[in-house]
Protein backbone atom coordinates (compact mmCIF):
# COMPACT_ATOMS: atom_id res chain seq x y z
CA UNK A 1 0.00 0.00 0.00
CA UNK A 2 3.00 2.35 0.39
CA UNK A 3 3.43 3.39 -3.24
CA UNK A 4 -0.25 3.00 -4.13
CA UNK A 5 -1.19 5.51 -1.45
CA UNK A 6 0.08 8.44 -3.53
CA UNK A 7 0.75 7.15 -7.06
CA UNK A 8 -2.25 9.04 -8.47
CA UNK A 9 -0.57 12.34 -7.55
CA UNK A 10 2.69 11.21 -9.13
CA UNK A 11 0.90 10.44 -12.40
CA UNK A 12 0.33 14.17 -12.83
CA UNK A 13 4.07 14.87 -12.76
CA UNK A 14 5.56 11.53 -13.76
CA UNK A 15 8.27 13.04 -15.97
CA UNK A 16 9.71 15.19 -13.17
CA UNK A 17 13.12 13.68 -12.37
CA UNK A 18 14.15 16.21 -9.73
CA UNK A 19 11.13 16.31 -7.42
CA UNK A 20 8.60 13.91 -5.97
CA UNK A 21 5.66 16.10 -7.09
CA UNK A 22 5.17 19.46 -8.77
CA UNK A 23 2.39 21.99 -9.37
CA UNK A 24 0.65 19.69 -11.85
CA UNK A 25 -0.56 17.52 -8.99
CA UNK A 26 -2.47 20.50 -7.60
CA UNK A 27 -3.71 21.42 -11.07
CA UNK A 28 -5.32 18.03 -11.63
CA UNK A 29 -6.35 17.11 -8.09
CA UNK A 30 -7.02 20.38 -6.26
CA UNK A 31 -10.80 20.22 -6.77
CA UNK A 32 -11.38 17.38 -4.34
CA UNK A 33 -8.87 14.79 -5.55
CA UNK A 34 -9.39 11.88 -7.95
CA UNK A 35 -12.93 12.01 -9.40
CA UNK A 36 -13.70 8.31 -9.05
CA UNK A 37 -11.87 5.68 -7.02
CA UNK A 38 -12.86 2.05 -7.58
CA UNK A 39 -11.76 -0.90 -5.49
CA UNK A 40 -12.83 -3.90 -3.46
CA UNK A 41 -14.06 -3.75 0.10
CA UNK A 42 -10.48 -4.01 1.42
CA UNK A 43 -9.78 -0.67 -0.25
CA UNK A 44 -12.60 0.98 1.66
CA UNK A 45 -11.11 -0.21 4.95
CA UNK A 46 -7.34 -0.19 4.47
CA UNK A 47 -6.16 1.55 1.32
CA UNK A 48 -8.48 4.52 1.74
CA UNK A 49 -7.15 5.04 5.27
CA UNK A 50 -3.51 4.88 4.16
CA UNK A 51 -4.09 7.10 1.12
CA UNK A 52 -5.76 9.78 3.24
CA UNK A 53 -2.88 9.60 5.73
CA UNK A 54 -0.29 10.00 2.96
CA UNK A 55 -2.28 12.82 1.36
CA UNK A 56 -2.40 14.82 4.58
CA UNK A 57 1.29 14.17 5.19
CA UNK A 58 2.15 15.45 1.71
CA UNK A 59 -0.07 18.47 2.32
CA UNK A 60 1.54 19.24 5.67
CA UNK A 61 4.99 18.98 4.08
CA UNK A 62 3.97 21.52 1.45
CA UNK A 63 4.16 19.15 -1.52
CA UNK A 64 0.45 19.52 -2.34
CA UNK A 65 -2.30 21.93 -1.34
CA UNK A 66 -5.43 19.76 -1.40
CA UNK A 67 -6.64 17.84 1.65
CA UNK A 68 -8.51 14.80 0.33
CA UNK A 69 -7.23 12.30 -2.25
CA UNK A 70 -10.59 11.09 -3.64
CA UNK A 71 -13.99 12.58 -4.41
CA UNK A 72 -15.91 9.32 -4.68
CA UNK A 73 -15.27 5.70 -3.74
CA UNK A 74 -17.07 2.79 -5.38
CA UNK A 75 -16.49 -0.63 -3.83
CA UNK A 76 -17.52 -3.26 -6.34
CA UNK A 77 -19.14 -6.55 -5.41
CA UNK A 78 -17.82 -10.03 -6.15
CA UNK A 79 -18.97 -12.63 -8.66
CA UNK A 80 -20.56 -15.54 -6.79
CA UNK A 81 -21.59 -19.00 -7.86
CA UNK A 82 -24.14 -20.99 -5.90
CA UNK A 83 -24.16 -18.18 -3.35
CA UNK A 84 -20.45 -18.47 -2.53
CA UNK A 85 -17.30 -16.65 -3.55
CA UNK A 86 -15.64 -18.43 -6.45
CA UNK A 87 -12.73 -20.60 -5.37
CA UNK A 88 -10.68 -23.29 -7.10
CA UNK A 89 -10.60 -25.28 -3.88
CA UNK A 90 -14.40 -25.30 -3.78
CA UNK A 91 -14.62 -26.18 -7.46
CA UNK A 92 -17.18 -23.46 -8.15
CA UNK A 93 -15.23 -21.36 -10.65
CA UNK A 94 -16.31 -20.30 -14.12
CA UNK A 95 -13.72 -20.03 -16.89
CA UNK A 96 -14.45 -16.71 -18.65
CA UNK A 97 -12.54 -17.86 -21.73
CA UNK A 98 -14.98 -20.72 -22.22
CA UNK A 99 -17.91 -18.33 -21.95
CA UNK A 100 -16.27 -15.90 -24.37
CA UNK A 101 -15.61 -18.71 -26.84
CA UNK A 102 -19.26 -19.80 -26.65
CA UNK A 103 -21.10 -16.47 -26.48
CA UNK A 104 -18.55 -13.78 -27.37
CA UNK A 105 -16.91 -11.15 -25.18
CA UNK A 106 -19.78 -8.69 -25.67
CA UNK A 107 -22.30 -11.09 -24.16
CA UNK A 108 -20.11 -11.77 -21.13
CA UNK A 109 -19.51 -8.06 -20.58
CA UNK A 110 -23.22 -7.31 -20.95
CA UNK A 111 -24.24 -10.02 -18.50
CA UNK A 112 -21.76 -8.94 -15.82
CA UNK A 113 -22.90 -5.32 -16.01
CA UNK A 114 -26.60 -6.17 -16.23
CA UNK A 115 -26.87 -8.87 -13.57
CA UNK A 116 -26.40 -6.55 -10.57
CA UNK A 117 -25.46 -3.00 -9.59
CA UNK A 118 -21.65 -2.64 -9.43
CA UNK A 119 -21.66 -2.22 -5.66
CA UNK A 120 -23.47 -5.53 -5.07
CA UNK A 121 -22.38 -9.14 -5.43
CA UNK A 122 -23.26 -10.80 -8.72
CA UNK A 123 -24.66 -14.33 -8.84
CA UNK A 124 -23.36 -16.14 -11.91
CA UNK A 125 -26.24 -17.47 -13.98
CA UNK A 126 -26.11 -19.47 -17.20
CA UNK A 127 -29.70 -18.46 -17.95
CA UNK A 128 -28.77 -14.82 -17.45
CA UNK A 129 -25.93 -15.26 -19.90
CA UNK A 130 -28.36 -16.74 -22.43
CA UNK A 131 -30.64 -13.73 -21.99
CA UNK A 132 -27.76 -11.35 -22.64
CA UNK A 133 -26.85 -13.34 -25.75
CA UNK A 134 -30.42 -13.00 -27.03
CA UNK A 135 -30.30 -9.24 -26.52
CA UNK A 136 -27.04 -8.89 -28.46
CA UNK A 137 -28.63 -10.85 -31.30
CA UNK A 138 -31.73 -8.67 -31.10
CA UNK A 139 -29.62 -5.56 -31.65
CA UNK A 140 -28.01 -7.27 -34.64
CA UNK A 141 -31.44 -8.06 -36.13
CA UNK A 142 -32.69 -4.54 -35.42
CA UNK A 143 -29.86 -3.00 -37.42
CA UNK A 144 -29.96 -5.68 -40.13
CA UNK A 145 -33.68 -5.11 -40.70
CA UNK A 146 -33.10 -1.38 -40.98
CA UNK A 147 -30.29 -1.87 -43.49
CA UNK A 148 -32.51 -4.20 -45.51
CA UNK A 149 -35.34 -1.64 -45.53
CA UNK A 150 -32.94 1.16 -46.47
CA UNK A 151 -31.96 -0.67 -49.65
CA UNK A 152 -35.47 -0.26 -51.05
CA UNK A 153 -36.72 2.84 -49.23
CA UNK A 154 -35.30 6.36 -49.21
CA UNK A 155 -34.14 8.00 -45.98
CA UNK A 156 -34.78 11.73 -45.72
CA UNK A 157 -33.12 14.21 -43.39
CA UNK A 158 -35.04 14.27 -40.13
CA UNK A 159 -37.71 16.98 -40.15
CA UNK A 160 -39.30 17.14 -36.71
CA UNK A 161 -41.98 19.57 -37.89
CA UNK A 162 -43.55 16.96 -40.19
CA UNK A 163 -43.52 13.93 -37.88
CA UNK A 164 -46.73 12.04 -37.13
CA UNK A 165 -47.66 10.78 -33.66
CA UNK A 166 -46.02 7.36 -34.02
CA UNK A 167 -42.77 8.95 -35.18
CA UNK A 168 -42.86 11.49 -32.35
CA UNK A 169 -43.50 8.72 -29.84
CA UNK A 170 -40.39 6.82 -30.94
CA UNK A 171 -38.27 9.96 -30.79
CA UNK A 172 -39.65 10.76 -27.36
CA UNK A 173 -38.90 7.24 -26.12
CA UNK A 174 -35.41 7.39 -27.63
CA UNK A 175 -34.44 10.68 -26.00
CA UNK A 176 -36.09 9.83 -22.68
CA UNK A 177 -33.97 6.68 -22.66
CA UNK A 178 -30.84 8.61 -23.61
CA UNK A 179 -31.45 11.10 -20.80
CA UNK A 180 -31.86 8.28 -18.28
CA UNK A 181 -28.84 6.23 -19.34
CA UNK A 182 -26.61 9.30 -19.51
CA UNK A 183 -27.34 9.93 -15.84
CA UNK A 184 -27.22 6.23 -14.95
CA UNK A 185 -23.81 5.70 -16.50
CA UNK A 186 -22.02 8.99 -15.84
CA UNK A 187 -23.27 9.94 -12.38
CA UNK A 188 -24.84 6.91 -10.73
CA UNK A 189 -22.70 4.15 -12.30
CA UNK A 190 -25.92 2.16 -12.50
CA UNK A 191 -25.09 0.19 -15.63
CA UNK A 192 -27.75 -2.45 -15.02
CA UNK A 193 -30.60 0.08 -15.14
CA UNK A 194 -29.06 1.74 -18.21
CA UNK A 195 -29.02 -1.63 -19.99
CA UNK A 196 -32.61 -2.31 -18.93
CA UNK A 197 -33.67 1.03 -20.43
CA UNK A 198 -31.90 0.19 -23.71
CA UNK A 199 -33.65 -3.17 -23.80
CA UNK A 200 -36.99 -1.42 -23.40
CA UNK A 201 -36.15 1.05 -26.17
CA UNK A 202 -35.03 -1.72 -28.54
CA UNK A 203 -38.34 -3.52 -27.96
CA UNK A 204 -40.26 -0.37 -28.88
CA UNK A 205 -38.11 0.27 -31.94
CA UNK A 206 -38.46 -3.34 -33.15
CA UNK A 207 -42.23 -2.78 -33.35
CA UNK A 208 -41.81 0.43 -35.34
CA UNK A 209 -41.30 -0.87 -38.88
CA UNK A 210 -42.69 1.97 -41.03
CA UNK A 211 -40.59 2.68 -44.11
CA UNK A 212 -41.64 6.14 -45.32
CA UNK A 213 -38.83 8.69 -45.51
CA UNK A 214 -39.36 10.31 -42.11
CA UNK A 215 -39.94 6.98 -40.35
CA UNK A 216 -36.64 5.73 -41.75
CA UNK A 217 -34.96 8.91 -40.50
CA UNK A 218 -36.44 8.38 -37.03
CA UNK A 219 -35.34 4.74 -37.02
CA UNK A 220 -31.82 5.71 -38.07
CA UNK A 221 -31.55 8.31 -35.30
CA UNK A 222 -32.75 5.83 -32.69
CA UNK A 223 -30.41 3.07 -33.89
CA UNK A 224 -27.45 5.46 -33.86
CA UNK A 225 -28.22 6.43 -30.26
CA UNK A 226 -28.62 2.79 -29.21
CA UNK A 227 -25.29 1.80 -30.76
CA UNK A 228 -23.41 4.77 -29.30
CA UNK A 229 -24.91 4.14 -25.87
CA UNK A 230 -24.20 0.40 -25.97
CA UNK A 231 -20.70 0.79 -27.37
CA UNK A 232 -18.93 1.09 -23.98
CA UNK A 233 -20.70 -2.11 -22.87
CA UNK A 234 -20.67 -4.24 -26.04
CA UNK A 235 -17.94 -2.60 -28.13
CA UNK A 236 -17.36 -5.32 -30.74
CA UNK A 237 -20.89 -5.76 -32.10
CA UNK A 238 -21.45 -1.99 -31.99
CA UNK A 239 -18.23 -1.36 -33.93
CA UNK A 240 -19.30 -3.89 -36.56
CA UNK A 241 -22.86 -2.60 -36.90
CA UNK A 242 -21.72 1.03 -36.98
CA UNK A 243 -19.62 0.32 -40.05
CA UNK A 244 -22.43 -1.79 -41.53
CA UNK A 245 -24.49 1.42 -41.48
CA UNK A 246 -21.86 2.98 -43.79
CA UNK A 247 -20.35 5.22 -41.14
CA UNK A 248 -16.74 5.97 -42.04
CA UNK A 249 -15.45 6.79 -38.56
CA UNK A 250 -15.04 4.20 -35.82
CA UNK A 251 -17.77 4.33 -33.19
CA UNK A 252 -15.14 4.56 -30.45
CA UNK A 253 -14.25 8.01 -31.83
CA UNK A 254 -17.86 9.24 -31.79
CA UNK A 255 -19.05 11.74 -29.20
CA UNK A 256 -21.76 10.81 -26.72
CA UNK A 257 -25.23 11.56 -28.18
CA UNK A 258 -27.02 14.73 -27.08
CA UNK A 259 -30.52 14.64 -25.61
CA UNK A 260 -33.13 16.58 -27.58
CA UNK A 261 -35.13 18.16 -24.77
CA UNK A 262 -37.90 19.18 -27.17
CA UNK A 263 -38.40 15.55 -28.17
CA UNK A 264 -38.86 14.60 -24.51
CA UNK A 265 -41.50 17.24 -23.90
CA UNK A 266 -44.95 15.66 -23.83
CA UNK A 267 -47.92 17.07 -25.74
CA UNK A 268 -50.31 15.19 -23.48
CA UNK A 269 -50.12 13.81 -19.96
CA UNK A 270 -52.34 11.53 -17.93
CA UNK A 271 -54.24 13.41 -15.24
CA UNK A 272 -55.56 11.51 -12.23
CA UNK A 273 -58.97 12.75 -11.07
CA UNK A 274 -60.05 12.05 -7.51
CA UNK A 275 -63.35 12.77 -5.80
CA UNK A 276 -62.95 13.04 -2.04
CA UNK A 277 -59.60 11.30 -2.29
CA UNK A 278 -60.78 8.31 -4.36
CA UNK A 279 -59.75 7.66 -7.95
CA UNK A 280 -62.66 8.32 -10.30
CA UNK A 281 -61.07 9.06 -13.69
CA UNK A 282 -57.89 9.19 -15.73
CA UNK A 283 -57.78 11.84 -18.44
CA UNK A 284 -55.28 12.43 -21.25
CA UNK A 285 -55.04 16.21 -21.52
CA UNK A 286 -52.83 18.68 -23.33
CA UNK A 287 -49.89 20.00 -21.33
CA UNK A 288 -50.79 23.48 -22.61
CA UNK A 289 -54.07 23.58 -20.66
CA UNK A 290 -54.26 26.03 -17.77
CA UNK A 291 -55.74 25.10 -14.39
CA UNK A 292 -59.22 26.35 -15.25
CA UNK A 293 -59.34 24.23 -18.41
CA UNK A 294 -58.10 21.13 -16.58
CA UNK A 295 -60.68 21.67 -13.84
CA UNK A 296 -63.45 22.04 -16.42
CA UNK A 297 -62.45 18.81 -18.18
CA UNK A 298 -62.30 16.92 -14.89
CA UNK A 299 -65.71 18.11 -13.71
CA UNK A 300 -67.26 17.22 -17.07
CA UNK A 301 -66.02 13.62 -17.04
CA UNK A 302 -68.94 11.16 -17.04
CA UNK A 303 -67.70 9.11 -14.11
CA UNK A 304 -66.82 12.19 -12.06
CA UNK A 305 -70.31 13.60 -12.68
CA UNK A 306 -71.78 10.36 -11.32
CA UNK A 307 -69.98 10.84 -8.00
CA UNK A 308 -70.58 14.58 -7.70
CA UNK A 309 -74.17 14.78 -8.93
CA UNK A 310 -76.40 16.34 -6.29
CA UNK A 311 -73.43 17.41 -4.18
CA UNK A 312 -71.82 20.77 -3.57
CA UNK A 313 -68.31 21.20 -4.95
CA UNK A 314 -66.44 22.63 -1.98
CA UNK A 315 -62.97 22.79 -3.49
CA UNK A 316 -61.05 21.70 -6.58
CA UNK A 317 -57.30 21.24 -6.22
CA UNK A 318 -55.33 21.10 -9.47
CA UNK A 319 -51.73 19.91 -9.48
CA UNK A 320 -50.49 20.81 -12.99
CA UNK A 321 -49.90 17.83 -15.29
CA UNK A 322 -50.56 15.37 -12.46
CA UNK A 323 -53.72 15.46 -10.39
CA UNK A 324 -57.17 16.95 -9.85
CA UNK A 325 -58.72 16.40 -6.43
CA UNK A 326 -62.39 17.35 -6.08
CA UNK A 327 -63.84 17.85 -2.61
CA UNK A 328 -67.64 17.43 -2.70
CA UNK A 329 -70.29 17.34 0.04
Amino acid sequence: FFESSWYFARYASKDNETAMLDDRADYWLANGGVDQYIGGIEHAILHLLYARFFNKLLRDEGLIKYSEPFKNLLTQGMVLKDGAKMSKSKGNTVDPQEMIAKYGADTVRLFILFAAPPTQDLEWSDSGLEGSYRFVNKIYRLVSNFISDSQSHAIASLNIDTLNKAQKDIRQKTHQTLSKITDDMSRRHSFNTAIAALMELSNALAKFTATDEQSMAVRRESINIILKSLSPITPHICHYLWHALDNETAIINETWPIVDEEAIAQDEVQIIVQVNGKLRAKLMLSTDMDKAQVESQALADENVVKFTDGKTIVKVIVVPNKLVNIVAK
